[in-house]
């Protein structure tokens, strides 16, 4: 069918189709009264639309809408299973996979944990089908699939860079491999990058244009939203801050290969006992992680660690807290001086554990070390922030190609 020209009338049903269908997602199952009057569309109008989204197998009725005089309203719903897709996150320990609708309801999940050997198109075709399984779909039913790992893939080369602690995902023909595995199409994006997606889409940083989310887990890094965009770097290495040099560590020489960095070396996962420990707070047993569980034993201590702190902040336990957000600070005053970010999302467990305690007093620390005071919030998305980015990622691209009517 030839393209639609800007003003023809198929453009314009196709501008109203978009319009309702979005609607729909946002707040679930309207009548056709609510949608004219919410698009501002006549009722003819508005009936001919559902008619038409009925007929493309976009929309459904579901039930009606009583409690009033009268007949009861038709209700109108998107079809959630008009298009499915999948995400993906990668970590050290484990691939977990997850399928959604188009409404974005999740209807299987699967996780598979690293095995010694096993290769990541082995890991990402079996994680993607038991969750096809486990959902009652075949691959062919998956419209996309976006795929979240540490590090990022070089766009000149395809290689993975920066993520040298992931193992099995090194092979030059790795992309070729995985595409040929996967008969949908299937995009790559790095695992906090697509923390920042979720918490941009459905977290704490809804309707803010300029952010950077911190995230700290297996390794320190930052997701950088410019002008509503993802900055990435012509390597696709912007935000991985764990390499950035920093007062009160020794310089780092050929952080890549070394794969750690002055940042990381001073605030990450790795520091956090030893730290503790200088300040008279002593450890707990962690029980030991579960093979494929969701985080490893360094990060499972610290997470003990600092929960522990944020629930009695006073004495040892402030003092560790405070000399935490200090190193955190360190860090993130580079980032703020030269991006200037409106809001700092905190994510990832580690700073997670830390509550509000911890984020009031790196707050302090940050108006001490930073040229200006963006507000710092903590991530709203807490359940596998990545996961949900991906799903998102791939959702907002199969409803563009799915909603346009005009095709």
């Amino acid at each position: 069918m030839p393209a639609a020209t800007p003003g023809t009338p198929s453009l314009l049903r196709a501008m109203n189709d978009r319009a309702a269908l979005e609607l729909l997602l946002a707040h679930g199952p309207l009548s056709r009264t609510r949608i004219g009057s919410l698009t501002g569309l006549s009722k003819p109008t508005a009936s001919q639309l559902l008619a038409r989204l009925e007929a493309a197998g976009l929309v459904v009725a579901t039930g009606t809408a009583g409690g009033r005089p009268g007949p009861s309203a038709q209700l109108y719903a998107v079809n959630p299973r008009a298009a499915y897709v999948g995400g993906l996150d990668v970590t050290p320990g484990r691939v977990l996979a997850a399928v959604a609708d188009l409404t974005g309801t999740v209807v299987g999940t699967h996780e598979v944990p690293y095995a010694e050997g096993a290769g990541a198109v082995e890991q990402v075709t079996e994680a993607l089908g038991e969750a096809l399984k486990a959902a009652g779909l075949h691959r062919s039913d998956l419209h996309r699939v976006v795929i979240g790992t540490p590090g990022a893939f070089d766009p000149q080369t395809g290689r993975l860079r920066y993520a040298g602690h992931l193992p099995g995902w090194h092979s030059p023909t790795l992309l070729d491999e995985l595409a040929a595995a996967l008969p949908m199409p299937v995009e790559y994006e790095n695992d906090v990058n697509l923390a920042a997606v979720a918490e941009q889409r459905l977290g704490a940083a809804r309707g803010h244009e300029d952010f950077v989310l911190l995230w700290n887990e297996e390794g320190l890094g930052a997701a950088l939203v410019l002008g509503g965009r993802l900055h990435r770097g012509w390597t696709g290495g912007a935000g991985e801050v764990g390499f950035l040099p920093v007062p009160g560590h020794p310089l780092v020489r050929r952080p890549a290969r070394a794969n750690t960095g002055g940042y990381q070396e001073l605030a990450g996962v790795q520091m956090v006992p030893g730290l503790a420990a200088g300040l008279g707070v002593e450890a707990e047993p962690v029980p030991e992680a579960a093979p494929g569980g969701p985080y490893s034993p360094e990060v499972g201590a610290a997470v003990a660690l600092l929960a522990r702190a944020a629930a009695t902040p006073e004495g040892p336990h402030l003092r560790f807290l405070q000399s935490y957000a200090t190193l955190l600070a360190t860090g993130l005053a580079s980032l703020v001086a030269v991006l200037d970010p409106e809001i700092v999302v905190l994510s990832g467990a580690v700073i997670a554990a830390g509550g509000d305690p911890l984020r009031g007093l790196l707050e302090e620390e940050l108006a001490e070390l930073a040229p200006s005071r963006p507000r710092l919030v903590s991530g709203e998305v807490p359940e596998r922030p990545v996961l949900r980015g991906a799903l998102e990622t791939a959702l907002a691209a199969t409803r563009d190609e799915v909603f346009d009517t005009s095709r």
